[in-house]
C-alpha cells in the first residue's frame, strides 16, 4: 500500500479489525520511511448484479434506488432510518447469495413487500398500490381486507 503523505511503499499493519458486521476490514497502517499513520479497508469486491425490469431492459442493482423507494414508502411512519437500511441490507444479501449476475425485478419487489409487512402495514400498502399498479380504490380495499384476515 502506497503512504499518502510520501507515496513510499513499504509500510506495517499495526491493527485490524473487523468493521460492518465483519464484511469489512479496517487496517490502521504505518509508513515505514516516514512514520506517516494512515487506514485502509479491505472488502470482498462483488460482481455487480443487474436488474432485469419487467420491459425486459436491464440495469444494475442500485442500493440508492431500493432506499429511496423504502423512504417513500414509510414517509411519516414510525420507521427510522435504520431500520430502513436493514431491511435494504437484507435483501440485498438474500438476493446476492439466490442469484449470480441477474435478478427478476418482481423479485425484488416481492422482498421489499414481504419485509414491509412485517415492519409497517401503512408503508407495505403504500409500496403494493405502486408496485403492483392499483388502478382504483377497490384494489386498495382488497389489499387492506387481506391484510386484516391474516392477523
Amino acid at each position: 500500500m502506497r503512504c499518502p503523505k510520501c507515496t513510499h511503499v513499504d509500510d506495517k499493519v499495526i491493527d485490524s479489525r473487523a468493521v460492518r458486521n465483519g464484511d469489512c476490514i479496517r487496517r490502521r497502517r504505518v509508513c515505514l520511511k516516514c512514520g506517516h499513520r494512515f487506514t485502509t479497508y479491505e472488502e470482498v469486491v462483488r460482481t455487480s448484479l443487474r436488474v432485469v425490469k419487467r420491459d425486459g431492459r436491464h440495469e444494475e442493482l442500485d442500493r440508492k434506488k431500493l432506499v429511496g423507494g423504502i423512504h417513500r414508502a414509510c414517509e411519516k411512519r414510525p420507521v427510522s432510518t435504520q431500520q430502513v437500511e436493514a431491511v435494504v441490507d437484507s435483501i440485498i444479501n438474500e438476493v446476492e447469495s439466490e442469484y449470480e449476475r441477474e435478478v427478476p425485478s418482481t423479485v425484488i419487489g416481492q422482498k421489499v413487500m414481504n419485509k414491509l409487512q412485517e415492519l409497517d402495514e401503512v408503508a407495505y400498502v403504500r409500496f403494493a398500490s405502486v408496485y403492483r399498479r392499483f388502478r382504483d380504490v377497490n384494489q386498495f380495499l382488497s389489499e387492506v381486507e387481506g391484510l386484516i384476515s391474516r392477523e
